[in-house]
């Protein structure tokens, strides 16, 4: 059998640190992730105009984090916080248009913090755009420990993909965001929440797998994060 071809989303950059001209990024993690289990990991340029090639290449799309925020005009917000930041407007309109094609040719989809937020905006929701001013809340949603600690519980929706994935209605995870969803669109299913009412988990039931996460899983904090990275594994091998 063909190992599956995944295809991830990069960040993009223009500050001189690592070239002096605008570069890519993944972490090393991302991609491990899914060569440890026998996939093969693509990274994918921010070419819109390739999206359909990209698309005939891939069996399922990774949407990853970074150090940016989705411009709050996609979401109908035309006041904007203070905190929203480092926009990288050629990234986010490559991600939603991949999204949406994945999301056409059902190819199984799984966004990771930033990522999530995309996919849960493609889908029709909103975003909080800071958490802090948003919710009264003792949970820091970015854990001043290491990202390969975990930063709070979740609660996790019976009945959904994540619940039928992690087999439990409870666990562990890192948190890395100063952003979450505000409302999600419509059939677009809620599948975790943090103990102060934030979204950590989103899906979307009307494809054969769509799942958003607001942790990083590359972490392998626990073992959701691990069940998650084999059960969308082996849906990209049915594609």
């Amino acid at each position: 059998m063909r190992a599956p071809v995944i295809g991830f989303t990069l960040d993009h950059e223009k500050k001189p640190t690592y070239s002096k001209k605008p570069w890519y990024a993944i972490r090393e993690n991302y991609l491990t992730s899914i060569s440890a289990l026998g996939g093969v990991p693509l990274p994918l340029p921010h070419e819109e105009a390739l999206v359909e090639r990209y698309m005939e290449m891939i069996d399922a799309l990774v949407i990853i984090g970074g150090d940016f925020d989705i411009p709050p005009e996609m979401y109908g917000e035309t006041n904007v916080h203070s905190t929203v930041s480092n926009l990288k407007r050629q990234r986010t309109a490559f991600e939603a248009a991949i999204t949406r094609a994945a999301l056409r040719d059902e190819k199984p989809i799984l966004g990771i913090c930033g990522g999530q937020q995309l996919l849960g905006v493609v889908l029709g929701g909103a975003l909080i755009q800071h958490i802090p001013d948003a919710i009264d809340t003792p949970i820091q949603h970015e854990q001043p420990n290491s990202r390969d600690e975990p930063g709070h519980a979740i609660a996790i929706k019976e009945g959904t993909l994540l619940h039928r994935i992690a087999g439990t209605t409870e666990a562990l995870v890192n948190s890395a965001h100063h952003q979450a969803m505000r409302n999600v669109g419509k059939g677009t299913v809620i599948s975790a929440t943090a103990p102060d009412g934030v979204i950590e988990a989103i899906e979307y039931p009307a494809h054969p797998f769509c799942l958003g996460v607001q942790w990083h899983p590359e972490y392998h904090v626990s073992g959701l994060d691990d069940a998650i990275w084999r059960a969308f594994l082996d849906a990209a091998a049915r594609t």
